[in-house]
């Protein structure tokens, strides 16, 4: 059988990913006594419940467990169909986070309630078509960086939780967690939070203050949220102990903090800053593969290049036809073969009309990476924002 999702909680069960072929026997009896109250199959890629052979399963798995009722799920449309509905989204998005932010830079309580339902909004638009909403909060201006990362890493976050199976409230946690991760930096005083350089070894004590400033700013609001509390707090500790503000090592962080601390990292070196230029999306997910050993916690790891791809949302590419497109949404097929919009042709030296390609039903691949700034293309306009 094929599972597509595994209900419950990621963290209690023994399988890292929530979508995968159960072929092996070892695989079926963990899973029989792993106590996930439900599953769903994919029938189109393995059997159905008919057709299965029936496991012997050991005399002390647990009784069956009654299905709970699935909420119904959100139909899928097409990258071109949500990219205006996922505009709206991350417009509103922007607005009610730099809303709130100036109330903390003034010193105010911060009014959680206003950004809130955004989450499910941003739920519901990744359930529809991840690569739209993916693509628009990538590709943000240095100016409205403070804002627009903290929607960013929302949306990460969102969508790496699906993919660890996550669901219901928790799922709405960790994406609020997203959002409030960083309200520590309206403590910061604007002379290094805006600096465009580098910052003294001094300007950086001052900014890691940035997680306890922002753990005080929600205590104050009353904000009762474990979930958003520990991110913030914790979302620049590392699995060696080398981070900030507490040093926490291994288990100490929880999950929700690793995800964090994957997501943040993640969107800022994908970013503009005053001081560099954003890397591109797959070389980013490249390096960080370099630095997780103590850095990241592997399994989240895994995961998050799962939900994101080898070749993440807005990432340029060459395809072997000599064409050049932009990478638009994942294929549930593989990480190789994603889906694309080619707009050029490096063999005719002239734009080509648009065109959206599921790489894993076509004969033409990817070649390798391109440069933007050789090109000096607006992806905007090719991605259609």
């Amino acid at each position: 059988m094929f599972i597509q999702t595994l209900g419950g909680r990621w963290m209690d069960h023994p399988f890292w990913r929530s979508s995968f072929k159960l072929a092996k026997a070892e695989d079926l009896q963990a899973l029989l006594e792993s106590g996930v109250p439900d599953l769903v199959i994919d029938t189109d890629k393995g059997l159905d419940v008919e057709s299965a052979p029936a496991p012997k399963a050991k005399s002390t798995a647990p009784a069956p467990v009654a299905q709970k009722e699935m909420p119904p799920p959100v139909p899928r449309v097409s990258y071109d169909r949500e990219i205006e509905q996922a505009k709206q989204i991350q417009g509103k998005a922007k607005l009610a986070v730099t809303n709130l932010f100036n109330e903390a830079r003034m010193g105010k309580a911060v009014d959680i309630s206003v950004v809130a339902p955004l989450v499910d909004e941003i739920n519901q638009s990744i359930e529809r078509n991840a690569g739209a909403l993916l693509s628009i909060v990538r590709l943000k201006t240095v100016d409205d960086y403070t804002y627009m990362h903290s929607v960013a890493v929302c949306v990460l976050m969102t969508s790496l939780g699906k993919q660890m199976g996550l669901i219901d409230e928790e799922l709405h946690q960790v994406g609020l967690a997203g959002l409030l991760h960083d309200v520590g930096k309206m403590g910061m005083p604007l002379e290094v939070l805006n600096k465009p350089g580098k910052l003294t070894d001094a300007e950086f004590t001052v900014m890691k203050n940035h997680p306890m400033q922002g753990w005080e700013i929600l205590k104050k609001a009353q904000v009762s949220d474990a979930i958003s509390l520990d991110v913030c707090l914790h979302h620049h500790e590392k699995m060696d102990g080398s981070g900030y503000p507490e040093r926490l090592s291994g288990d100490a962080i929880t999950l929700h903090a690793r995800m964090g601390a994957v997501c943040d990292v993640y969107d800022a070196i994908t970013s503009e800053r005053p001081y560099k230029h954003g890397w591109d999306p797959a070389e980013s997910i490249k390096r960080m593969a370099e630095w997780r050993n103590g850095h990241f916690d592997e399994t989240v790891f895994q995961a998050f290049v799962k939900t994101i791809g080898i070749y993440p949302a807005g990432s340029l590419v060459r395809l072997k036809s000599g064409r050049l497109a932009v990478i638009t949404d994942q294929s549930d097929k593989s990480l190789l073969t994603p889906q694309v919009k080619v707009f050029f042709s490096t063999k005719s030296n002239a734009p080509i009309k648009m065109e959206v390609i599921d790489l894993s039903r076509s004969q033409d691949g990817i070649e390798g990476l391109e440069d933007v700034a050789k090109w000096g293309f607006d992806l905007k306009k090719v991605m259609g924002f």
